[in-house]
């Protein structure tokens, strides 16, 4: 019996593309335990509500929510919200400090997904904040756009 392909997985984040005008991307390592990676490939993940700070020259995701499975032993369950290091290298890190020190800028995670070697990676992004009349000018043009699909 063949091993069938698995669909590409990957966790958006949608409220970030609405509430902030995005800036710079990056693509960071995270670390987990095991039962979350099997976690994750039974699609059990939501960024809604999560948020990326640099603490003591380390990023670390808080908030990202992996439901446990019902398999996983109850010794083993690590925290579903618990704050998770990202890998990224020195110069990125610096590079991210220094843009998020000056006023409205902040990281925000956009999605997670398995690459191409099957490992758990995160884009993260440097984030300029909307304004209200900001999000009111997208969703005029989002709805605009759909007009002009159906026609």
């Amino acid at each position: 019996m063949a091993k069938e392909k698995s669909k590409n997985l990957e966790f958006k984040n949608k409220k970030a593309f609405h509430d902030y005008f995005i800036l710079d991307k990056y693509e960071a390592g995270v670390v987990l335990e095991g039962s979350e990676v099997k976690a994750l490939r039974e699609g059990r993940a939501n960024l809604k509500d999560s948020f990326v700070r640099i603490i003591k020259g380390e990023v670390f995701i808080l908030n990202m929510h992996i439901s446990h499975l019902s398999t996983t032993h109850s010794t083993y369950r690590p925290d579903e919200r618990r704050s998770r290091k990202l890998l990224l290298n020195k110069k990125e890190i610096e590079k991210m400090f220094t843009k998020v020190t000056k006023d409205g800028v902040t990281l925000v995670p956009l999605k997670m997904y398995f690459n191409s070697k099957n490992v758990v990676k995160i884009l993260i992004a440097t984030a300029q904040g909307k304004k209200l009349h900001d999000k009111r000018e997208d969703l005029k043009r989002k709805q605009c756009k759909e007009k002009h699909n159906k026609h």
